[in-house]
């Protein structure tokens, strides 16, 4: 009787085992399908537009030496972005010309202006043009830019407002 209770062992194990290769041939099928039929669903590409859009910026003529021109354009409810840039003629092209640019507001208690941001730079050249991009938000008031260069005159733009 042992033999035979073995014999029936052996042979539900084999069949089990039949059983669960088809159940995971039948399994990794439906998948391959289902996977196939969900890229063949898939929405096709749609060409995409680019637009680009102009943004009004208000400046004053091209830079020269010894002048700062002032660009803004709104860059939020109260916000402001701002470019100064101007020509810098190095007094000696062997050496390298140290800049200091300064964002200045004018303060209505204390009846001067005041420095607001500071930026440092450097270049080696005989001539530059220099830019500086910032940021101004919900601070209304009265701005301008002030350039010093080391060994050189002090030189600051018109003033310019602010405001939301």
């Amino acid at each position: 009787m042992t033999s035979r209770t073995a014999t029936v062992l052996a042979t539900g194990t084999a069949h089990t085992a039949k059983l669960f290769v088809a159940a995971l041939a039948f399994t990794g099928a439906y998948v391959g399908f289902s996977a196939y039929d969900t890229a063949n669903s898939a929405p096709k590409p749609q060409p995409v537009a680019l637009v680009a859009q102009a943004v009004q910026v208000t400046t004053a003529a091209t830079a020269e030496p010894g002048t700062i021109t002032v660009a803004t354009r709104s860059a939020g409810a109260c916000a402001k972005a701002l470019r100064a840039e101007t020509v810098v003629i190095s007094p000696d092209p062997s050496d390298t010309v140290l800049y200091g640019w300064r964002l200045q507001r004018w303060s209505a208690t204390a009846k001067q202006w005041r420095t607001h941001l500071v930026e440092h730079g450097g270049f080696y050249a005989a001539r530059k043009t220099l830019q500086w991009e910032t940021r101004v938000a919900d601070n209304p008031g009265w701005y301008r830019f002030e350039l010093a260069v080391e060994g050189g005159e002090t030189v600051r733009s018109e003033r310019f407002q602010v405001s939301c």
